[in-house]
């Protein structure tokens, strides 16, 4: 590579290929220097082609829109993979192979580790290196990650779901009582972990370069006051992924291999179509980013109208004699952990990666439990205002920022007012919180018989329970019981494709009909409706609080690549990215999931007298834990972008000479 950087042929540009020029910009000046450093960096500008191969139509997509849109195409199904696919279909996976919950959330993180290992590296060395292929590069590995993630449903065989599990109370039979104790636990489908694994290491390694090496070549390709919009926009269609992942949720709610019923706690979805056909759409995109240029028209006189606003530390001087081998890897780390402006705000960013993961885990348990609503529908609820309201946070800053074309101080300082506007609006925990509905041998006794916190009760005793198997009802004394077998139902019916439990001996609720009293013995399944009407509320100031907390996320990545010198601009995003999941990302959920843990009131204890999941929390405390963590991670935000104010240091350059005096120097070099 004639400029230094990695050398790699497999991402070097022949000199000799027809049409490609060699833009040489004005003076470029160091920082602190007496005078101009010399001419800028030779550009490599060219057709959009393979080679000699340059059709015409293609040169309509040699632009910042033409690779804006594949850019946004790859960021979309990389979301719907990596936050749709996986997270929608893990539940399918652990029962399908027999996983426990920590080995699913050791392929949950895999992705994570891939992307923290080669983040740096990969950033580093893709600096000088071709930027659209080693996007190419990410597209092969996404696909591929995506093809191996589905594998074990072609080789595992035949799904065996034994015998239906009745959820009715059973007094004659015996044989189910111990199911969970006596399955088999010489089962070889727990080898699939690694498997799955390793296509979730896969897709790390895709990931890689598109959140780094992607970004940076939009930066270098549009003016500075567009960067934001730019980088905005496909921020936003990144999140669409996730959205529409949740397409999944047909596969796995109405396609199937075996044959039950699709309320049959045995049902099965068909979790690998959604990972097939992302597979072949992904491997598809390899074809655009193969045909960019390295730089695309325009880039070198872009590039040479821009003022730099890198922080000046001094260290503008060094990055000039660094970065030509695996040696300069170092001492360029060093060059970035010490811009004080830089490290502010990437822990300022990695506070805020850490609620919004929280958030985007946990947010449906929270409406489920908090406002008495079924799984299907608080995932529902939780998509419709985290997704449209994160994009539309993006998207808004995005043009904020380019319209008003603010300086990198000036971004800094906008971003201090919308997370301190989503710290106020994150108090709607406070009052918009509601109180536990009444469940049977939890909050209260079973119609006076029974102790509180036991499921067992006089009227149960003789049924033969499953305590693993949660399916909560309603009874018609509107009081919620673990499951119809716990509250005594023997029978069922179904009345216009409606489920009614009947014949429950620990239902009873008093009913005057002519004058007589009758008592009624029925349940319908879900839990009981709630009393607490806070939902809409809730749900419309927690909307703006996404809105304004992800009004930060483009400002912080344009200041980021504005604070840094120019051959480090990859390079930083990349040291961001690490940060943001050591720091984000990764304890995110772990420390939102021992939040919501320690306001459980009751466990499961199965028959194998195991510890399972959380049948009832306790709803205040959960909602002041949860303010409580978000509170205290904005409140780091803050301060962190307050100090990268009072850090940021503006060059000499930027300084001494207006834009007018820069732009006829330009001028007169050319």
């Amino acid at each position: 590579m004639k400029d230094g950087g990695i050398e790699n042929p497999a991402f070097e540009v022949p000199s000799s290929v027809l049409g490609r020029q060699c833009y040489a910009g004005p003076p470029r000046a160091v920082a602190g220097a007496a005078g101009p450093a010399g001419p800028g960096p030779c550009l490599e500008e060219g057709p959009c082609g393979w080679g000699p191969c340059n059709p015409r139509a293609l040169q309509f997509c040699n632009n910042p829109e033409g690779y804006l849109a594949a850019y946004s195409l790859l960021a979309i199904f990389q979301g719907i993979v990596v936050n749709g696919l996986v997270n929608i279909s893990i539940s399918t996976i652990e029962k399908r192979y027999e996983l426990t919950s920590s080995l699913t959330g050791l392929i949950s993180a895999s992705y994570d580790i891939a992307f923290c290992v080669l983040s740096l590296f990969v950033s580093y060395f893709g600096e000088r290196g071709h930027k659209p292929r080693w996007l190419a590069f990410s597209a092969f590995m996404l696909g591929l990650g995506s093809l191996v993630f589905s594998l074990p449903h072609f080789s595992s065989g035949k799904y065996q779901y034994g015998s239906k599990i009745e959820d009715t109370c059973q007094t004659a039979g015996t044989t189910f009582a111990n199911a969970s104790c006596s399955a088999s636990t010489n089962s070889s489908l727990h080898k699939y972990l690694y498997v799955f694994i390793l296509g979730q290491l896969l897709l790390g390694v895709g990931g890689t370069p598109l959140y780094t090496l992607g970004t940076a070549f939009i930066d270098d390709s549009v003016p500075k006051h567009m960067s934001s919009l730019y980088i905005g926009i496909g921020y936003a269609m990144s999140l669409l992924g996730p959205a529409i992942g949740y397409v999944n949720l047909l596969f796995l709610n109405y396609f199937s291999s075996t044959k039950v019923d699709q309320d049959d706690p045995r049902w099965l979805g068909a979790w690998w179509i959604g990972f097939l056909a992302c597979f072949f759409a992904i491997w598809l995109l390899i074809i655009p980013f193969s045909c960019f240029p390295k730089h695309l028209p325009g880039t070198g006189k872009i590039q040479a109208e821009k003022i730099s606003e890198t922080h000046d530390d001094g260290s503008q001087v060094l990055v000039h004699n660094i970065g030509q081998s695996f040696k300069d890897f170092p001492m360029a780390l060093m060059i970035l952990l010490r811009n004080p402006v830089l490290m502010s705000l990437i822990i300022a960013s990695s506070s805020e990666a850490l609620v919004a993961t929280g958030f985007a885990t946990f947010l449906p348990k929270f409406i489920e439990n908090q406002f008495g609503k079924s799984s299907s529908f608080s995932a529902t609820l939780g998509g419709l205002v985290l997704i449209p309201g994160a994009a539309l946070g993006q998207v808004i800053s995005g043009v904020l920022v380019s319209k008003c074309k603010m300086s990198c101080k000036g971004i800094i300082k906008f971003m201090i007012s919308t997370c301190s506007v989503a710290l106020i609006l994150n108090t709607v925990f406070l009052f918009a919180k509601c109180e536990n509905e009444p469940f049977a041998g939890v909050s209260e006794t079973y119609n006076g018989t029974g102790t509180l916190y036991n499921l067992t009760a006089p009227c149960n005793a003789n049924c033969k329970c499953l305590r693993s198997m949660y399916y909560p009802v309603c009874g018609s004394d509107e009081v919620q019981y673990f499951s119809p077998c716990f509250a005594g139902c023997a029978s069922y019916l179904f009345n216009n494709m409606k489920k009614t439990y009947h014949n429950c001996s620990c239902i009873g609720k008093t009913k005057r009909e002519n004058g007589s009293e009758v008592f009624l013995y029925e349940a319908v399944p879900g839990k009981c409706p709630t009393q607490c009407k806070f939902l809409p509320l809730f749900l419309a100031f927690f909307f703006f609080a996404v809105v304004f907390t992800f009004m930060a996320t483009t400002p912080t990545t344009v200041a980021i690549l504005r604070c840094v010198p120019d051959k480090q601009r990859s390079f930083a995003l990349g040291v961001q990215l690490v940060f943001l999941r050591l720091l984000g990302t990764i304890p995110g959920p772990i420390l939102f999931g021992v939040a919501i843990d320690n306001s459980c009131t009751l466990w499961d204890i199965n028959e194998c007298k195991t510890k399972g999941a959380c049948w009832l929390y306790d709803n205040e405390r959960m909602a002041l834990l949860l303010m409580g963590i978000s509170a205290a991670c904005k409140i780091i935000t803050i301060i962190f972008v307050v100090m990268a104010v009072y850090f940021y240091k503006p060059p000499p350059l930027t300084k001494a000479l207006p834009r007018k005096t820069s732009e006829k120097m330009s001028a007169i070099h050319t």
